[in-house]
Order: C-alpha cells, then structure tokens, then sequence
C-alpha cells in the first residue's frame, strides 16, 4: 500500500469525528510519566493530541508526529490556541519511510496499530536507539478490540508486550524492561460510550 493510501485512510478516520475541544491523555501515559524528570518526548502516533497537550502542560518539550495531516492540524491549532505551540513541533511524517530525528528522554507509542504495512518492529527499535541514557520507551498497545475501534475483526491477535520486546530484539545490557503487563480499565469512546478494555504495556529504559 502507498504513503498516499495510508494518509487518505487515517485522515479519514480522524476527520469523521468531531474535533474534541480538549483532548485527553491516555492513562497509562500519565501514570508511567507522574514521577519522571521532564525533557524531551517523542509522541508516535499523536492522533488527536491529547498526550502532547499534556506532557508540555506538565513541563516537557514535545515532538509530535503522525501519518494524519488532519490529526497534525488539529493538534498545531490546539496548541497555538492554547499558547502552547512554543514546545510542540508537531509534523505529518511516515514511518514506514524514515525515523524522526533527535535524541529524547521519553518516547511514546500508542495504539500504533494500523491496517497498512509497518515494520513496527524496525521503528520501536529505532526509538530505543534515539533515548538518551536512562531515557525511556513506553508502548502501549490494545489488548482488546473496543465498541467504537476501526478494526472490528473478530479474528484480531493483539502481541503480547513480551512477544513485542521480543521483536525488538535489544539487547539487555543496554536497555532494561521496566514493566510488561496487561491491566484492564473501564474506557470511554466516541459519544460517551463505555466499556472494558484490555492494555498490554511495555516499558524500556536505556542503561545509564
């Protein structure tokens, strides 16, 4: 599938729903990064915005991107409105293509799923390899298929956070698995919707 096919689909999703006037950040960010040193983040994958938004709110300097020009916009509008756009750098870029430049103390993923070919592997490895020493890498995966997800396939097998630590394939005197689990929480979608989902976590840090 081509970059252009990838883009139309995920500004399509984006585009069919409403615009949240303040988007929120996802869970298990905020308890992950509540006692970390603030610096510099990379958000792969920002969507709507809500983790960027929030991670500068607490003090940290944001590099945002996503495949969505839509998602991209949404997310430069919110932060201008807010005077926030200062320490958001947020860019439509692909994956699939190439890695964002810089080196972090923080990178995040989440929900990085998507019904087009990506080497997700290759990218969480080039996002351990752009921590700083004692930086972090946080993924965060579905574990479970919501009411209101894209991808209603009853047949979907959601990776374990080992089987994704497994794939890439680091190498443990350099980078440390802090967390590998699978909570549960009661989540709320598009419309007030509610339900029970599934997380599988993953958590690296880089060694000192």
């Amino acid at each position: 599938m081509s970059t252009t096919d990838a883009v139309t689909f995920w500004d399509g999703v984006y585009a069919a729903r409403p615009t949240p006037m303040d988007p929120r950040p996802n869970v298990r960010l905020v308890e992950t990064v509540a006692d970390l040193s603030t610096g510099d983040v990379l958000d792969l994958g920002c969507g709507n915005g809500g983790d960027a938004l929030w991670l500068v709110r607490q003090g940290w300097h944001v590099t945002a991107v996503d495949i969505s020009a839509v998602a991209i916009e949404r997310l430069t509008e919110h932060a201008r409105a807010l005077g926030l756009d200062d320490r958001v750098a947020a860019a439509q870029h692909d994956l699939r293509e190439s890695f964002p430049p810089g080196r972090f103390d923080l990178i995040t993923a989440h929900y990085l799923h998507t019904p087009y070919d990506l080497d997700r592997s290759t990218v969480l490895r080039a996002a351990a390899h752009a921590l700083r020493p004692g930086g972090r890498l946080l993924v965060v995966d579905h574990g479970s298929t919501a009411p209101w997800s894209w991808n209603q396939d009853p047949d979907a097998r959601y990776p374990t956070p080992q089987e994704v630590a497994a794939g890439i394939d680091l190498d443990p005197a350099s980078w440390v698995i802090e967390r590998a689990d699978a909570p549960r929480r009661i989540a709320t979608g598009p419309g007030g919707r509610i339900a029970e989902v599934t997380d599988h976590v993953l958590l690296i840090r880089r060694a000192a």
